[in-house]
């Protein structure tokens, strides 16, 4: 990876050292990198074991939400929101991030670095728990707000351009844009709370569902959607598991398509015109086959596709058929 310089307003960040600064940018490039093998939902243990600088190990996060790795001096790297954690992080009514404060101490050190981050604009890192164990990971953002008496900070998530690099003698240099103004950060911020919803429910639907299509039992993780019943479009569309099943990406599409129904005793039809169709392999052992076939669902009864739903559902496939 190559190493940058952050700078801030096109000031060098004085409260940081450079091997700071190398730091914190390796760690936005390692982590492009991470989710570009893994895709955007990255496992804790990865995080935590990090990559390394000069021989030294930089965790991305640690066992407290506020993390700053031992080889960074002041200003912490990064935040983070466990899933089902002891701190009720949400957002604002003007769409921006509400967090915690670690304890109920305004000058404890890990508030203080973060009241630092906000002063200075260094940009940091934000781990959203998905479900245990794996992590959305957002940057760069921002703290742009302190309030000592709810014991909160408000943060903002940046598009990622807002930190650009610029021309260098002898490295590359990052500048955080001037124009970073409130109106396109709280707009970034409704996006990533978007990506959240839908990432909390591909995750556990996926999981509840053993990484499986419950049709046809692919157990490439990569290859899998979660399906809405209701699609999230609809008023009764909600990121509930129970309104979810896990599909492969072929079946997903066939489902969405009303080329295959499921009804609410979990039995598959295939629509009438497509049994009486002659093709190739796929849609013979692909789709034809799965006729009058029951899905696979999940052992927890409360993550079950709710029959309900199901039954609207199976009403849509009926008339399109």
């Amino acid at each position: 990876m190559e190493i940058v310089e952050i700078v801030i307003r096109n000031t060098p960040l004085m409260t940081q050292s450079p091997f700071d600064q190398k730091i914190r940018a390796l760690a936005f490039q390692w982590l492009a990198d991470q989710i570009d093998l893994h895709g955007d939902v990255l496992p804790r243990d990865l995080l935590a074991e990090g990559f390394h600088l000069d021989h030294v190990r930089v965790p991305l996060l640690g066992p407290q939400g506020i993390w700053k790795p031992k080889a960074i001096n002041q200003i912490p790297l990064s935040i983070t929101t466990a899933p089902d954690g002891p701190y009720d992080d949400s957002f604002s009514s003007d769409g921006l991030l509400l967090y915690r404060y670690r304890g109920t101490d305004p000058h404890h050190r890990d508030n203080v670095g973060l009241r630092s981050a906000m002063q200075h604009q260094i940009p940091l890192i934000y781990f959203h728990g998905i479900v245990k164990g794996r992590y959305l990971a957002i940057w760069p953002v921002f703290i742009v707000g302190d309030d000592p008496n709810a014991l909160t900070f408000t943060v903002a998530a940046d598009d990622a351009r807002a930190i650009y690099p610029q021309p260098a003698q002898d490295q590359q240099t990052f500048s955080v844009a001037e124009d970073a103004s409130e109106s396109r950060r709280v707009y970034i911020t409704s996006t990533v709370r978007t990506r959240l919803h839908q990432r909390s429910f591909r995750e556990k639907v996926i999981r509840a569902y053993q990484q499986q299509c419950s049709l046809c039992r692919l157990k490439h993780p990569e290859l899998l959607d979660a399906a809405h019943i209701i699609p999230d479009s609809d008023p009764g569309g909600l990121p509930i598991v129970s309104n979810g099943i896990a599909l492969c990406k072929l079946h997903h599409a066939a489902f969405d398509r009303h080329i295959l129904g499921i009804r609410p005793d979990y039995i598959i039809e295939i629509r009438s015109d497509i049994l009486h169709e002659t093709d190739g392999p796929m849609l013979q052992h692909g789709i034809k086959e799965l006729h009058a076939q029951q899905i696979v669902i999940p052992r927890d009864k409360q993550s079950r596709p709710d029959p309900l739903l199901l039954k609207k559902r199976y009403d849509r496939f009926q008339k399109a058929g």
